[in-house]
């Protein structure tokens, strides 16, 4: 899928393919050098963090292990709604471990918050986040990320994992999507 197949839904293209891949490489070199000699146990937010932590994970250059969790506070719709589920738990043990959440964006921060306390609350050695996207103007509560991707404005954005009702993820960029599409 490219920007030909959804030109009339997308505003502008916010980050192309080539931004996003430079900058994992500058993430993931980050991360290789603050884990050194460390096991580290990646742990993805589905869905909209699976490019995220594909992309990441295959630019370590040390094992890591992976696992997924499903934690909702949206709908269909382009806010929060700022009630947290797990639809899907870990299956590791975090006891003593090193946890890097692997996130696709931030934007209220709370559901991230929740899911920080969530994850400490189980034992492991630490929990730190890495996310591709951050909005600061959108912002409810402080949330310590160690690795931002970008901070982008507080505009509604799909495309590399994040969608509108279940669509354009699989856009290899992050764009803004049009009002037209979701009003």
């Amino acid at each position: 899928m490219d920007q030909s197949d959804v030109a009339g839904d997308l505003a502008d293209i916010l980050l192309t393919e080539e931004q996003l891949g430079t900058r994992l490489d500058e993430m993931a070199a980050q991360i290789d050098a603050d884990y050194a000699g460390k096991d580290l146990l990646l742990v993805g937010v589905l869905k909209g963090a699976v490019m995220v932590m594909a992309d990441l994970s295959r630019r370590l250059h040390h094992p890591v292990e992976m696992d997924w969790m499903a934690v909702s506070s949206y709908g269909s719709g382009t806010r929060s709604s700022g009630v947290v589920r797990i639809l899907k738990d870990l299956d590791s043990d975090l006891s003593g471990r090193n946890v890097l959440i692997a996130e696709d964006i931030i934007d209220s921060g709370l559901t991230l918050s929740w899911l920080v306390q969530n994850l400490r609350s189980r034992g492991p050695a630490s929990v730190e986040i890495a996310t591709m996207l951050r909005k600061p103007e959108a912002a409810k509560v402080d949330v310590d990320v160690r690795y931002v991707g970008f901070d982008i404005p507080n505009e509604f954005v799909v495309g590399y994992g994040l969608d509108y009702a279940e669509k354009y993820r699989n856009l290899p960029f992050i764009g803004t999507l049009a009002p037209h599409v979701y009003s």
